[in-house]
């Protein structure tokens, strides 16, 4: 059974993700909150797999919640999903910096939701392709940041490098396996052996380190 918490400062939209998720089998409600603070004590309490997270909320919003669920340590299990509507929120990026595993639209289906939730619950990171290249191309052009690359850089090699970036850019192992005529096994051991010498959490983390790195744009 995957047990969620529900993070959000409306009521029609807490109301409606609990319904979905109570009306699915192997899902059930952990508990709700309507803001930042509250999402902190909740998951303490809780220890929920999977926390839905909105950006807005009052108190402290969705991104400090989740700088704080993700550095205590008694809660390595729990994982996060930014819920987000992207024109309006601008902190995706750092959320998942910070240590979400993912981020949805708020207008995503809800087949899609329930399938979201069962990639991260098994461990996987929550990128949607087209999302993820949109996102990555606003933070490139509205943050002008000073590329600082990360430490472990240099122990990649060149084609797990180029897998990197190509992942970064939102690219399925799909994706990246007919860009590289190379099959998807190879290109998926490609991103996890990139990950496990970057010291990465999951797919989500290293799309960070790409950003911060400044290798976007470089194929």
């Amino acid at each position: 059974m995957i047990r969620i918490l529900i993070a959000d400062d409306q009521d029609l939209i807490r109301f409606g993700l609990r319904t979905l998720i109570d009306n699915e089998d192997g899902l059930a409600c952990a508990g709700e909150a309507a803001d930042g603070l509250t999402a902190v004590a909740e998951t303490v309490r809780t220890r929920p797999d999977i926390v839905l997270m909105d950006i807005r909320m009052p108190g402290i919003d969705g991104l400090e919640a989740t700088r704080r669920i993700a550095a205590d340590p008694a809660l390595a299990a729990t994982r996060i999903i930014v819920l987000t509507t992207f024109e309006q929120d601008q902190y995706v990026f750092d959320a998942l910096r910070y240590g979400a595993s993912g981020f949805l639209l708020k207008d995503t289906t809800p087949a899609e939701l329930i399938r979201a939730i069962g990639v991260v619950a098994e461990g996987g990171a929550l990128m949607s392709p087209s999302v993820t290249r949109t996102l990555v191309r606003e933070f490139v052009t509205l943050n002008r940041r000073t590329p600082s690359p990360h430490p472990l850089l240099p122990t990649l090699t060149a084609r797990e490098r180029e897998i990197m970036v190509l992942a970064a850019e939102g690219l399925a192992n799909d994706e990246i396996a007919g860009r590289l005529a190379i099959s998807t096994a190879t290109a998926r051991t490609h991103v996890s052996r990139a990950m496990i010498k970057l010291g990465a959490r999951d797919r989500a983390q290293l799309v960070v380190f790409a950003y911060q790195s400044g290798l976007l744009g470089q194929l």
